[in-house]
């Protein structure tokens, strides 16, 4: 089977079974880390909701909430600058949806973005979000490009090759790859993308994306499997491990271009540092001083080049008309 396939049927099994999150899981997201994430992303869309006019029926959309931690602190954040808007949950699990409920009352759930009201502008998040959808590799061989498999040698799943030619999807900067040499593709990903972007340009609105992965287009397998907060196989426990993949920034961007939207990027750390989180860290010290060095360790975290600072990435979408997110320097190119 192809590698998308195999993550993708492993994934779906794997989010409906349980809650992966926190201490007793398999991993903790930013939000989990601190309140100061989800605050920082609801300023961040008060800040292009107000400077867009305030308009009154905007609508905040999460992709993938997980806890709804991140929708909890966000909503707080964007209730204290006059934003209150109707919560819509895009979210698959039923197990998440139960959890997600009891975090956030009234909050409208949805299978994709397909059903959200139409005509209104969007406030979109999504931490994590990418990173767990199926990707799609190829692998260069002496014949050529072929898709990535998934196959059985005895009792053990292992790489092949396939059949099928598959030069005429690789781009041309990869045509005289080594033999050997991955590429990397999420479909997934770049069809919700787009199908955000055209709901922004038509309604208004913003999205920020946040998630681990690069800037710019290159080459390598990163598709890697996480348990109890440790690395492991892929191959390991398919449907009991969660697998993921680095984010393909620099696609994302071109699309969302191509749809006729602004689109800005920058490190974490970089995003969060201009949108004043390390003022937060104070803030939160001076109120709870037996939680400071707590305080200081989860900002570090969020922060730090060698933690989560240089490897997580931010993206912003913004319709042609409203007003470009802050946190952002222009022009400036980040890797």
């Amino acid at each position: 089977m192809p590698v998308a396939r195999y993550m993708g049927e492993s994934n779906a099994q794997y989010y409906a079974s349980r809650d992966p999150l926190g201490a007793g899981g398999d991993f903790t997201t930013a939000p989990e880390i601190s309140q100061m994430f989800g605050e920082m992303v609801g300023l961040w869309l008060a800040d292009v909701w107000t400077r867009a006019g305030r308009p009154a029926d905007a609508i905040y959309v999460e992709l993938g909430p997980g806890r709804g931690t991140l929708a909890r602190d966000a909503l707080r954040a964007m209730a204290a600058q006059g934003l209150q808007p109707q919560v819509h949950l895009v979210e698959g699990s039923p197990a998440l949806r139960q959890t997600q409920a009891g975090t956030l009352a009234g909050a409208h759930f949805h299978d994709s973005l397909d059903s959200l009201p139409e005509g209104r502008p969007i406030l979109l998040a999504a931490n994590e979000f990418f990173d767990a959808l199926p990707i799609r590799q190829l692998v260069k061989t002496e014949s050529g490009w072929r898709e990535r498999l998934v196959a059985l040698d005895g009792e053990d799943f292992v790489f092949a090759a396939g059949p099928q030619p598959m030069n005429d999807a690789v781009p041309a900067r990869f045509a005289d790859a080594d033999a050997g040499t991955v590429i990397e593709t999420c479909p997934a990903a770049a069809a919700i993308l787009q199908d955000a972007a055209r709901r922004i340009d038509v309604a208004g609105g913003a999205a920020l994306f946040a998630d681990y992965g690069h800037l710019s287009l290159r080459t390598g397998s990163t598709l890697q499997a996480v348990r109890a907060h440790q690395k492991v196989d892929i191959f390991s426990a398919p449907g009991e491990i969660d697998l993921t993949a680095h984010v393909d920034f620099a696609t994302l961007v071109q699309l969302a271009q191509r749809e006729g939207l602004a689109a800005l990027t920058a490190t974490q750390g970089a995003w969060l540092g201009a949108m004043g989180i390390g003022l937060r860290a104070q803030a939160l010290g001076v109120r709870a001083p037996d939680r400071i060095e707590e305080i200081a360790a989860a900002h570090n975290r969020l922060v730090a080049p060698d933690q989560m600072g240089d490897l997580f990435k931010i993206m912003a979408i913004t319709a042609r008309d409203w007003p470009r997110g802050a946190g952002f320097a222009e022009g400036k190119r980040r890797t």
